[in-house]
């Protein structure tokens, strides 16, 4: 039940209308308890009595008491659906504001499948246990403890019978509980990986195509898929066990209240109405107790749940604002790095010592072999990742001790992979900055030169992207992330090969818009086109994670060291 306690805040806002969405199912309940009993009296006025006009009082009765429990049906199933959404619209939202506080390294380990299923699946299946089972109990609860109190009044000793059963139903509800709740968890996170693995090959359809693996693939998945039929199957055969055995041991009352209550008749003892109405008491019973073991399976399954869905809640982020920590006001763009190392994997280090200056103004090219560092360094100046030793020093205060948010600010980053969302092509612009104006937006793209490709396009600027921008080309992707980069309007830029997916037409473009973008502003650029090498202030060349040379182009190529080499072998090519 801890994991359960866990969830009561978010239930906490809600309690006074599942309140009464409970009383309301208990009033629905209770009614059926008196409807019944009035249908045993009502069979002996007709077979025993034959009073047409207690009768008609009765039936007359009935049909209001039917009334009343139809009007309050229809309030708790209101009820209960506008508490059992508004609750999971709240976890769901919960859930997904922690993923965003959580750092780049929690992504860069988890599947996005995993974390969507967590996020839709695991969260759908608390929804009935957590919300709409706490009601059905109540209306349970009152069917069972009524029904037993009208038995015992009727009848003392065949109630009695009813009760013989009740320890084994608990005993057979534990044993199976727990089988249970193992398969539900093993079932759950195999979903997750059949999502992963779904959301892998659509997002990479072109090369699944490409590469004519398309066979492949659907074997992996008809692998994934047969593994949780084997899952789902085995959770079957028990809840198919399960179910029968406990309607078993509850039908076994049944007869034996026919068999003792049917002697008791004869014998004339009773009534034969109070013998329909004890029958169909016994039988409303049956009810409670098959719930029991239905929902007892739901809670397994909702334990399992809740457990993934709070192992991500327990996560905590590893970059975050630190106790103390301040915001930042607008930076002139001092840039100091001092004797930084760090490393993704501690056996693994990515960069070593690495200390370099950048002044307001200043365009710092990092270059260097693949596997260099380069984009780490990018990573370290926004802070995705934190140095393993050293320190990053902003305006000489230390990166660590300013908060996060007024620190993004003041950046724009524009990544080797372009990612657009959903939506027009204004709304993506516009991402670099919610409040501008369209003639504000127009600016930006005309700057980055992608307002005459958008102009071309049937609805300019409301022109849907499609799913991460597949209606545009890569170069014009490409253009409207610089365009949400300049509509910033940044004291610093972070540029992980910005020009990578463009031609030398567009390139030439768009590097005219970058140069004058970074005029005034302290620019970072992974370096890609040896043109944009050597119009740096410095460059900074990194091998094996250690800064081996830096200065201008002139420079490092009189040194003829690495960069020389570089750029002698690779004259004709983009620099890695």
């Amino acid at each position: 039940m801890l994991i359960f306690r866990r969830f009561l805040p978010f239930l906490q806002p809600y309690l006074t209308t599942m309140l009464w969405s409970g009383l309301l199912v208990m009033g629905v309940a209770a009614v059926n308890l008196v409807l019944l009993r009035l249908t045993g009296s009502l069979w002996d006025v007709i077979t025993v009595q034959r009073d047409i006009e207690r009768m008609t009082a009765l039936i007359s009765i009935v049909m209001g008491l039917v009334i009343l429990q139809g009007l309050c049906s229809m309030g708790h199933s209101y009820l209960t659906a506008w508490v059992s959404q508004h609750i999971m619209a709240d976890f769901r939202r919960h859930v997904f504001a922690h993923l965003q506080t959580l750092d780049v390294k929690f992504f860069a380990r988890r599947p996005t499948g995993e974390l969507l299923s967590r996020l839709m699946n695991d969260v759908g299946t608390i929804q009935t246990v957590a919300t709409e089972m706490p009601i059905d109990s109540a209306k349970q609860l009152v069917t069972f403890v009524g029904g037993l109190a009208f038995l015992f009044m009727m009848n003392w000793r065949l109630s009695l019978l009813i009760l013989i059963l009740l320890p084994l139903l608990v005993l057979v509800a534990k044993l199976f509980g727990r089988r249970l709740k193992t398969l539900s968890l093993s079932l759950q996170d195999q979903t997750a990986t059949l999502s992963t693995l779904a959301e892998e090959v659509i997002s990479g359809i072109r090369i699944v195509k490409s590469f004519v693996q398309t066979k492949r693939e659907e074997e992996r998945f008809a692998r994934q898929i047969d593994q949780a039929l084997r899952l789902t199957m085995r959770r079957a055969g028990i809840m198919a066990l399960f179910i029968p055995t406990i309607s078993l041991l509850t039908f076994s009352i049944a007869a034996a209240v026919i068999w003792y209550g049917g002697q008791q008749v004869v014998e004339g003892l009773i009534t034969p109405g109070d013998l329909f109405a004890f029958i169909l008491f016994a039988g409303i019973l049956i009810g409670p107790l098959s719930s029991a073991a239905r929902v007892f399976g739901q809670v397994k399954e909702a334990q399992g749940a809740l457990q993934r869905v709070f192992e991500i809640l327990d996560v905590e982020p590893a970059i975050q604002d630190l106790p103390g920590a301040e915001p930042l006001s607008i930076v002139a763009g001092h840039v100091q790095f001092e004797h930084v190392s760090f490393a993704y994997d501690p056996r693994v280090p990515v960069l070593s010592h690495l200390s370099f200056e950048a002044k307001p103004g200043d365009v710092i090219a990092i270059v260097g072999p693949t596997g260099a560092g380069k984009t780490t360094v990018i990573n370290l100046l926004h802070r995705f990742y934190d140095p393993t030793s050293g320190r990053i020093l902003i305006d000489g205060r230390d990166l660590k001790q300013v908060t996060l948010e007024s620190w993004y600010r003041q950046l724009a980053l524009v990544p080797q992979e372009t990612i657009l969302f959903g939506g027009t092509i204004l709304d993506n612009v516009r991402y670099g900055n919610p409040s501008a104006s369209e003639q504000e937006i127009e600016f930006a793209c005309k700057a980055a030169h992608a307002h005459e490709f958008i102009s071309n396009l049937p609805e300019g600027y409301h022109t849907m992207v499609g799913e991460k921008g597949i209606n545009l080309s890569g170069g014009q992707r490409q253009r409207l992330a610089i365009a949400r980069a300049i509509l910033k309007n940044p004291r610093i830029l972070l540029l992980d090969e910005a020009t990578s997916s463009l031609d030398s037409e567009s390139e030439r473009l768009v590097q005219e818009a970058l140069e004058r973008l970074m005029q005034g502003r302290t620019t970072f650029l992974v370096a890609h086109r040896l043109s944009t090498i050597q119009h740096a202030t410095r460059i900074l060349v990194l091998d094996k994670g250690r800064l081996v040379e830096e200065g201008t182009h002139a420079q490092l190529m009189e040194k003829k060291g690495l960069y020389h080499y570089l750029y002698t072998l690779r004259l004709h090519e983009p620099l890695e």
